[in-house]
């Protein structure tokens, strides 16, 4: 394994063993584009990362990991401290894993068998012994485990790249938009319609929960999470969250 300092520089496709482990902890730290032909299983112990797709932006939060299928250019920011270990498979064991990047939930089996995985010994014969059977188990956690919402589609038209430009940025109510961006409120629900998926309404609230799971993770008191997301009061960002989470920012964190 790995043990990454902030300033390292890992390349998981020039090992020749067929799986690779890394462990960490970064403070505010910006990985920038990259890709691999290793898929990578990213498992966030404790704080909060943020990775970038082309169409896609991802949050991680704790006890949650990103399956990211190799070939995937992206990008992962880690803001204060974050404790994280990652596996890197390489495309021979991926076949059977989900073909798309996904943010799934970490069972307490998944924890404990990717542990002693990540530290392993770059030299390790995976073929035998324990090994073979926490990768098995590894193999088969990552296909069955639930998934998280935990993905924002981004719109990809031109007009609306200085929206994405701030993504630590509150987006701005919809006719605050029409005179940024000089288009009507239906030719801007048309945009994100087709290429999100979601009216604007829909979207900017799916950034709202993102936004604020991210500011919880990382140590952000309710006063602070309400006024950074726009709601006049702690109890009407509390309903907010429960309303699209089914649990209160505490229970959440809990």
């Amino acid at each position: 394994m790995a043990w990454l300092e902030a300033h390292d520089r890992f390349y998981p496709d020039r090992f020749p063993a067929p799986v690779v482990g890394i462990a960490s902890t970064l403070g505010d730290h910006d990985s920038g584009l990259h890709r691999h032909q290793r898929g990578q299983l990213l498992y966030t112990r404790q704080g909060c990362t943020r990775i970038t797709l082309a169409q896609q932006l991802c949050l991680l939060p704790p006890s949650r990991a990103a399956w990211i299928p190799g070939g995937v250019t992206h990008r992962a920011v880690m803001q204060q401290s974050v404790d994280y270990r990652s596996i890197y498979l390489t495309p021979e064991l991926c076949r059977e894993l989900p073909q798309q990047v996904c943010v799934i939930e970490v069972s307490p089996l998944l924890r404990a068998v990717l542990e002693p995985m990540a530290i392993a010994d770059f030299g390790t014969d995976w073929q035998q012994g324990k090994f073979v059977h926490l990768l098995g188990l590894c193999l088969s956690e990552i296909r069955e485990a639930a998934q998280q919402p935990m993905l924002l589609p981004l719109p990809r038209d031109k007009r609306l790249a200085p929206l994405l430009a701030t993504p630590e940025q509150l987006p701005p109510e919809l006719q605050v938009l029409e005179q940024q961006i000089g288009a009507s409120s239906r030719t801007i629900g048309r945009i994100f319609q087709r290429e999100t998926g979601m009216s604007y309404q829909q979207w900017r609230q799916q950034w709202r929960l993102m936004r604020a799971m991210e500011l919880l993770a990382t140590g952000r008191n309710l006063g602070y999470c309400a006024f950074e997301l726009g709601f006049a009061s702690d109890s009407a960002f509390i309903a907010f969250f429960k309303s699209m989470t089914g649990s209160t920012p505490g229970t959440w964190l809990r």
